[in-house]
C-alpha cells in the first residue's frame, strides 16, 4: 500500500493510492495515520479493504507528512562509501547517529524556509525507514520485523550551521522545513528487497544525485538493530538512512547551496526511489507503465529564476493529475517530485 495524508497542515485526513493513482479518503476507517495504526494488524486490516469502495479525492491536495504521530527523526551520516568518498572522509567504522529536529518536519511539496544568514544549504535524497512496533535491542535477523515501511526523506542541511559553527550536527540539520518527507509511505510487503532501490535527486531538471541503496555501508537491517541499542524505537518513528553522492557540497554541486544555486529564486527537486531492475510495461490495449517520471516537462527556471513545470505551466507535486494516462507506477515504488520552493526567513520571500 501506498498511504498518505492529505489536506491543510493540521487537518490532514489520512489516504492511500490505490491501483489506477488514484487517492482515496481513509478517514471512514481510521482517524489518521497514527503510530497506533502502524501496527502489522492494522496493516493487513487497510490492505484487505477494497480501494474501489473508498471515496474518490478530486483534485491534487497538499500532502503532509505520511505519519500523524512521529517522536523521533533520527538519521544516519556518512552511510554510502560513494558519498563518502566524494565528501574526502574516512568510511565508518560504526553507523554515525544524530537526530533531526521533529519541528524541522514538513510534506513533500511545502516550501523550505532558509534561515537567517543562511549561506550553504543543501540537499540529500534518502529512503527512510518507517518504525512499526517497538523495538529495543534487537538483533539484525529480527530488525526489520519492526519496519512498518518506507518513504522518501530529503534531509535538507545548512553546511555551515553543520561543519564550521562547532558542536554536532544538528544545528545543520533541524532548521524549520528542513525534513520533507512523503509523498507517501510504502508499507513493507511491497519491497522486496530495501538495498537493491535506486535513488536519484534532479535540481531545476538538472540530475545531481543518483545512487543504490546497495552501496548502504550499514543496510537497513544493520541500522534498525544499532540504533535499537541506544535509544527504544517507537512506532511512527523515522530512520532516514544516508545519502549517496551527489550532494551540493560535492564536487558535482556548488559550495554556495540552494541560496545561490544557479542562480535561481525558487528550487525544484525531483526526489525518487525505486526498484533498481524495473522497467516500464506496456500492456495490450493499455498505455504503458511510466514508472516514476509523474510529469512530461522537468521544470525549468526562466529568465528571471523562476521554475516552471511545462505541461499547462502547471508545477510538479508528489501526486500525479489522474487526467493523464500514466499510473502512479508499480507496486512499491517510493517515487515523487517534490517542490522546494526555498524562502529566505529573515524576509519571508524568495533569496535572489
Amino acid at each position: 500500500m501506498k498511504l498518505v495524508r492529505f489536506g491543510n497542515p493540521g487537518a490532514e485526513k489520512p489516504g492511500l493510492v490505490d491501483e489506477q493513482g488514484g487517492l482515496r479518503d481513509l478517514s471512514g476507517v481510521i482517524p489518521d495515520i497514527t503510530s497506533e495504526n502502524l501496527s502489522r494488524a492494522v496493516l493487513e486490516k487497510l490492505a484487505g479493504i477494497s480501494s474501489s469502495k473508498l471515496p474518490l479525492v478530486d483534485g491534487t491536495p497538499r500532502l503532509g507528512v505520511p505519519i500523524a504521530t512521529v517522536g523521533k527523526f533520527v538519521a544516519i551520516g556518512l552511510n554510502y562509501a560513494d558519498h563518502a568518498a566524494e565528501a574526502n572522509l574516512q568510511l565508518p567504522s560504526e553507523p554515525i547517529v544524530f537526530q533531526k529536529a521533529i519541528s524541522s518536519l514538513s510534506g513533500p511539496n511545502d516550501p523550505v524556509v532558509l534561515p537567517k544568514d543562511s549561506r550553504k544549504s543543501d540537499w540529500e535524497v534518502e529512503l527512510g525507514i518507517v518504525i512499526g512496533t517497538q523495538a529495543s535491542y534487537v538483533e539484525r535477523a529480527d530488525a526489520l520485523a519492526h519496519v512498518a515501511g518506507y518513504c522518501v526523506v530529503n534531509d535538507v542541511s545548512e553546511r555551515e550551521y553543520q561543519m564550521e559553527r562547532g558542536g554536532t550536527w544538528d544545528k545543520g540539520k533541524g532548521c524549520d522545513s528542513f525534513g520533507p518527507v512523503g509523498p507517501w509511505l510504502v508499507t513493507t510487503d511491497e519491497i522486496t528487497d530495501a538495498q537493491e532501490l535506486d535513488l536519484w535527486l534532479d535540481v531545476n531538471g538538472q540530475r545531481m544525485q543518483q545512487g543504490n541503496t546497495r552501496t548502504m555501508i550499514f543496510d537497513c537491517a544493520e541500522i534498525v538493530s544499532y540504533v535499537s541499542r541506544f535509544m527504544t524505537l517507537l512506532p511512527g518513528d523515522i530512520i532516514a538512512t544516508g545519502t549517496p553522492p551527489g550532494v551540493g557540497m560535492g564536487p558535482r554541486g556548488t559550495a554556495a547551496g540552494l541560496s545561490r544555486s544557479h542562480g535561481a529564486r525558487e528550487y525544484w527537486t525531483a526526489l525518487a526511489c525505486a526498484p533498481q531492475r524495473a522497467t516500464p510495461r506496456r500492456t495490450k490495449g493499455r498505455h504503458p507503465t511510466k514508472s516514476l517520471d509523474l510529469f512530461d516537462d522537468p521544470p525549468t527556471p526562466d529568465a528571471r529564476g523562476r521554475a516552471h513545470a511545462g505541461r499547462k505551466g502547471r508545477a510538479p507535486c508528489s501526486f500525479p493529475d489522474r487526467s493523464r494516462p500514466w499510473r502512479v507506477g508499480d507496486a512499491g515504488y517510493l517515487d515523487a517530485l517534490c517542490r522546494l520552493s526555498v524562502i529566505d526567513a529573515g524576509r519571508n520571500r524568495a533569496r535572489p
